[in-house]
């Protein structure tokens, strides 16, 4: 593997397209943690699960969520909704113990209180719905509103081993758990970007479509704003609670809202449907998927408009191109990536729209 556009800033690379007799298709979510890996194979309505990194190409997983074998796809295992089955799942948490699942279509969240062993085993709580046969959007149908209970394309999900943290995406909003819920259809505690659990409406300076939320250890806390095309940064998540964001990545205020800046080209402060960001050291990677790219803050930018200190997946800040000037599918870089994690140097991309996960290094 070459990812030549990559330059300096990794070393290692390869590429891993899951099952050989069903490889991934459009993989949106990706965990590591201690040298597991767990992958939200979306369009294939599962969830796969490594006990160790795969180091083949396709590598048998150990287990598979949401179907009861590797090669099963269907939607809700091709029937009705269950505590075993999945719809285009996303977002994945685990501590290594426990696993949380983002099931974004079902509008709702599954929660693993240890993690699965075997092939379709059911979630132990649900979040969003009032038992495992419901998934309605809010619970009673898209025209009603939402409360602390109910959800609406739930994309990401996020713990630090003790609160739980959901975008509740099409709800256009963050809800906030003190402690990991034990009991299903437990009530979030608090909520972000809005006034209440009731209201719909929004402003351009709160979250307009969260899709990730994600925060440090030293309690920043940053959110993929996929619409507006930027990322929102809180210094501290607590005060997100009831204050704007302290800092835009993307945009230079809270009402811009255009595409690269309304540039014809990206540039090293520009964004294009972001759909996740990453911490990493004292900086942040952040997926700027519509352009094809990840772009690396060396430190928690504390203005707006903050320009990007390297780039990963193209050869410069102005190439905005998808798969550089290669045919779609090669290993030179990367084609809509949605999802992002490290574990101290190492990056795991999902490279969704070339339909594998590319793991690399880093130099940084």
């Amino acid at each position: 593997m070459d990812f030549s556009t990559l330059g300096k800033q990794v070393s290692n690379p390869y590429i891993f397209k899951g099952s050989e007799q069903k490889p991934f298709l459009a993989p949106r979510g990706v965990h590591f943690i201690n040298n597991m890996l767990f992958v939200s194979d979306t369009g294939q309505n599962r969830v796969f699960i490594w006990k160790k990194l795969p180091h083949t190409l396709h590598q048998e997983p150990d287990v598979v969520l949401g179907q009861q074998d590797v090669d099963g796809s269907g939607r809700n295992a091709g029937g009705n909704v269950t505590a075993e089955s999945l719809h285009y799942p996303s977002g994945i948490w685990s501590d290594g113990q426990r696993l949380i699942v983002a099931d974004a279509w079902n509008h709702r969240v599954l929660i693993w209180h240890q993690l699965p062993t075997k092939h379709g085993q059911a979630a132990d709580v649900v979040l969003g719905q009032p038992d495992f046969e419901s998934n309605e959007v809010n619970v009673k149908g898209i025209s009603k509103n939402p409360t602390a209970k109910s959800m609406h394309w739930p994309y990401g999900v996020f713990s630090n081993g003790k609160q739980l943290w959901v975008a509740d995406t099409g709800n256009r909003r963050i809800l906030y758990y003190e402690t990991i819920p034990q009991e299903n259809y437990a009530p979030a505690d608090k909520v972000i970007g809005k006034p209440d659990f009731s209201t719909r409406d929004y402003e351009n300076n709160q979250p307009i479509w969260p899709y990730s939320v994600k925060i440090n250890e030293d309690g920043v806390l940053a959110v993929a704003d996929t619409q507006f095309y930027r990322t929102l940064i809180w210094h501290n998540w607590e005060t997100a609670l009831h204050t704007l964001a302290d800092v835009i990545i993307g945009q230079p205020d809270f009402d811009a809202c255009g595409q690269n800046q309304y540039g014809l080209f990206p540039d090293s402060h520009t964004l294009n449907w972001t759909y996740d960001v990453c911490f990493y050291k004292k900086g942040l990677l952040v997926n700027d998927t519509g352009n094809s790219r990840l772009l690396f803050f060396e430190n928690i930018p504390e203005s707006n408009s903050k320009a990007a200190d390297a780039v990963i997946g193209k050869r410069d800040f102005k190439t905005g191109s998808e798969n550089k000037d290669t045919i779609v599918g090669t290993d030179s870089s990367l084609y809509w990536p949605f999802s992002i994690c490290t574990q101290e140097d190492k990056l795991v991309v999902a490279d969704t729209g070339n339909h594998r996960l590319a793991l690399m290094d880093l130099l940084l």
